[in-house]
């Protein structure tokens, strides 16, 4: 009866921005990613067995795209550099 509140939909929220396809996380869940991570590297099932009503396939999504934003921002400050 009840749908996750979890995900965005994005056919209300396509704007032509590159994150309508995101799935908005709470601060905790973040830290919670983060530090699962850390300890168990990329098992996401396993990290999604911590946080109710996450998949792994959704974690791995969050997870992914935070890195390659992070990575991406990263390699063009050393494009600055050169």
């Amino acid at each position: 009866m009840s749908e996750s509140n979890h995900h965005t939909n994005d056919k209300e929220t396509r704007s032509g921005q590159r994150d309508t396809n995101r799935v908005q996380f709470s601060e905790d869940e973040e830290s919670l990613i983060a530090r699962m991570f850390n300890l168990v590297g990329d098992r996401w099932s396993l990290i999604a067995g911590r946080i109710p009503g996450r998949s792994a396939q959704e974690i791995e999504k969050y997870w992914t795209s935070k890195c390659t934003s992070s990575s991406t921002e990263t390699s063009s400050s050393h494009h600055a550099d050169a």
